[in-house]
């Protein structure tokens, strides 16, 4: 699903593989994420297993993310960073209000 913001004379189209690829730079800038559980490449709305999944309804965005901590990082901390730099991250660079971001640790990686 494309997002179309429209302004008089102009349209702007924001794909959701856009969103998914902020999604996915803003949690792994944030501090204790090791990796995204699963791979984002150009072919990611077809495979099943990726990290990342937006839903639009409307013109509002909800966004589903899995992560994988570093081992001695506290897994609701680092959930709680990675839901604000994302929404933070999306809203300010698409301008699409983001409405949730559910963030699933699924596992902790030990150096």
């Amino acid at each position: 699903m494309e997002v179309i913001h429209e302004n008089i004379n102009r349209k702007l189209k924001i794909s959701d593989d856009v969103i998914m690829t902020i999604t996915k730079l803003a949690a792994l800038d944030v501090k204790g994420v090791a990796s995204l559980n699963g791979e984002i490449n150009a072919l990611s709305k077809l495979k099943k297993n990726v990290p990342v999944h937006v839903s639009m309804i409307e013109d509002v965005a909800a966004i589903d993310v899995e992560i994988r901590i570093k081992g001695k990082e506290k897994a609701a901390v680092v959930a709680q960073e990675v839901q604000t730099a994302v929404k933070e991250n999306v809203q300010n660079m698409t301008g699409i209000p983001v409405a949730r971001v559910n963030v699933t640790v699924s596992g902790a990686v030990f150096d």
